[in-house]
């Protein structure tokens, strides 16, 4: 997790909101579980599922544009050079999302 110990990153005006959201997928996981040992049907699941990956997801979608508008944005105000690998890093991440 390549961070600068002097850059503050971009998601932590909204980290409150992230740990929130992120708090609640955690449950969602844990009602998962729960559906699953007591043999809750396949669609409920499912659907439950879903609904994980969903919010997953979101904060996903949401971690890329802070890091697009803050990262990047203030790497390529500081080189070319920098610019390049913010860029380069936020595409193999996004590549990454969506293969996933």
């Amino acid at each position: 997790m390549g961070a600068m110990s002097e850059h503050q990153h971009g998601y932590i005006h909204r980290k409150d909101d992230y740990l929130r959201r992120l708090r609640r997928i955690e449950g969602q996981a844990r009602g998962l579980q729960r559906m699953v040992e007591e043999e809750q049907y396949c669609i409920d699941i499912l659907t439950q599922v879903s609904a994980m990956t969903k919010a997953l997801q979101a904060v996903s979608i949401g971690l890329v544009e802070e890091h697009l508008s803050h990262c990047v944005v203030d790497a390529a105000r500081s080189s070319d050079e920098e610019a390049r690998e913010k860029i380069t890093e936020a595409v193999d991440a996004i590549s990454r999302l969506v293969k996933s």
